[in-house]
């Protein structure tokens, strides 16, 4: 252990302070005190398995001692400097605890701890919670959702190739591996999936288990934030954004807490301030997300945000925070931020948006149609999905490497163009209309195989053209009842599906047009549905899929839009 002094001015630091855990474990923290007094302070812990030394660590390690606090990074166990074996999320819960524990027995803490930090470093503090720590008085989760299974490995059933694969070759070592040299054009489509890792001669335990456990079972309900909410008894503020990969889950996260939590005071102060932010938000002092630039009016400085959190609830001081609305949203389009009280929101009008055409809604040429008016008698949409040869990826909460799959708002109509994505869009908007809320389809469809995948997009269309993606989602046929047990489909037969959009909030300014892409793929970010309802982790072979989507009286496709009132 050293005590280094030539740190910025009012800091001082300890490092590789080997921190031990209930199994004789030890783990290595960073400790970055203030330079004057003897305290006792105060601490804030972030534990991490990107390395406590990184660069986006370096600013919180002087900013919260310059005011106030003692500050804590600490790798997570089997990572860098610390000791024992790396296996993502599952030691978190009681590393997390011990680690609280340790600081606040230590003579320059002061019995109050609160932990923050974006990602994964969002999820162990979460976890950490659960365990109850009498010294842990706050968190402050950024860019982190209710459970594991829905994102970022599965969602809708479907499993999340893009950042499973990715993050796994990445973190299939005791520091971070380099893998922008793979030529991940190749590695994506490799079969069968359970054994993509081997394609770049990689054997990755844990992601051999993912795919292994494709429903929401015992091994994803161990790990989810959603099943302990009744154990989580502090103030959260929590940091989100709109293109984050977790949108969804941030927003369950505080209702769930609202209802469940395992406490007045935490039912009471829970917070969110959500962005039109991509999963990087959180560290970057960014205003665009993709190929679209939101202004200077959707930075925030979140460091003070933080600041004046923790001053409220590690240091006792009233500086009006939990009086204030929980709710900071920022809705695009408009481009403005707004303070809001409930989740969803109370004034909000579920409208339904319903799907019409001649039956030749394929693509951006075709006559599909969208409009409140219920349909009556008219003829189906088809087309035909080939995993060979599936709908790409563009844009959306993707998650982390933007140079290998994009993140964020993107024209879609590259996209739109094909003939196995079904166009649905509205006349041009007389009025604003805002759309804040959780956002459904509800899709009435057929296909002639035993499993396939639906997918759904909301886009705002501007006048010149211009179609930028809101939020998406995917089902996997097999799930739609649950995804916790599988149900094959009886080809030729029309069912519901319930696709999850996850939220947004954006006004369609007058002028624009509503748009929905109906399509049955969006790879790499989703695995592809090879269409022949085996196990999807061990299946080699494929088949196309002929699906068939209704729109009539006795089978009214739709979009549910949440429609706020006065809009």
């Amino acid at each position: 252990m050293s005590d280094h002094l030539f740190l910025p001015a009012g800091v001082r630091a300890q490092y590789n302070v080997k921190v031990p855990m209930r199994d004789g474990v030890r783990l290595s923290a960073d400790i970055y005190f203030p330079r004057e007094g003897e305290g006792p302070w105060p601490v804030i812990l972030t534990r991490t398995p990107y390395d406590n030394m990184a660069p986006w660590v370096q600013g919180p390690a002087v900013f919260w001692p310059q005011h106030g606090y003692v500050y804590v990074a600490q790798d997570c166990r089997g990572r860098y400097d610390s000791e024992g074996e790396f296996y993502p999320f599952a030691n978190e819960f009681k590393d997390g605890y011990d680690t609280v524990e340790w600081i606040g027995r230590q003579p320059w803490c002061d019995g109050n701890v609160g932990m923050s930090g974006p990602s994964y470093v969002g999820n162990v503090q979460w976890q950490a919670a659960v365990g109850g720590s009498r010294f842990l008085k706050t968190i402050i989760p950024e860019v982190i959702g209710d459970n594991l299974y829905e994102s970022p490995n599965y969602q809708g059933g479907t499993f999340q190739l893009g950042w499973s694969a990715t993050w796994a070759f990445r973190m299939a070592g005791r520091t971070m591996q380099q893998i922008n040299l793979y030529n991940w054009g190749q590695v994506f489509p490799s079969l069968p999936l359970r054994d993509l890792p081997a394609t770049a001669g990689k054997d990755i335990a844990w992601f051999k288990d993912w795919v292994d456990h494709p429903d929401y079972d015992d091994y994803w309900k161990a790990l989810a934030i959603k099943e302990r909410y009744e154990d989580i008894k502090i103030p959260v503020l929590q940091i989100g954004g709109w293109y984050d990969f977790f949108t969804a889950g941030t927003l369950l996260n505080y209702a769930g807490m609202k209802a469940r939590g395992g406490s007045p005071a935490a039912r009471r102060h829970q917070a969110v301030v959500m962005g039109p932010w991509i999963h990087r938000a959180a560290i970057e002092e960014i205003t665009h997300a993709g190929e679209v630039d939101f202004g200077k009016s959707s930075y925030l400085d979140l460091m003070a945000i933080k600041l004046r959190w923790f001053d409220r609830w590690l240091k006792g001081i009233k500086n009006g925070v939990d009086a204030e609305a929980p709710l900071k949203l920022f809705a695009m389009g408009e481009n403005a931020w707004k303070n809001e009280n409930e989740w969803p929101l109370a004034r909000t009008k579920f409208t339904r948006w319903y799907f019409h055409s001649g039956g030749k809604a394929n693509s951006l040429m075709g006559d599909g149609m969208l409009s409140p008016r219920k349909p009556g008698n008219e003829p189906a949409d088809q087309y035909a999905y080939d995993p060979a040869f599936p709908t790409p990826t563009r844009g959306g909460c993707n998650c982390c490497d933007p140079e290998i799959l994009d993140w964020g708002a993107f024209d879609q109509r590259p996209a739109e163009y094909r003939q196995d994505v079904l166009v649905y869009t509205s006349e041009p908007l007389k009025e604003d209309l805002e759309v804040t809320g959780p956002v459904i389809v509800k899709l009435h469809a057929a296909s002639d195989c035993r499993d396939t995948d639906f997918t759904g997009k909301l886009v705002d269309v501007a006048p010149d053209g211009y179609a930028v993606n809101l939020c998406d989602g995917i089902v996997r046929a097999r799930y739609r009842e649950s995804t916790s047990a599988q149900k094959p489909l009886r080809p030729g037969t029309a069912y519901e599906f319930t696709i999850d959009l996850w939220p947004t909030s954006n006004v369609f300014k007058k002028g624009h047009r509503i748009r929905v892409d109906i399509a049955s793929a969006n790879f790499p970010r989703f695995d592809r549905n090879l269409n022949t309802g085996n196990p999807v982790g061990t299946d080699t072979s494929m088949k196309v899929a002929h699906q068939t989507v209704f729109h009539d009286a006795a089978h009214p496709s739709h979009i549910l839009l949440p429609v706020i009132s006065g809009s």
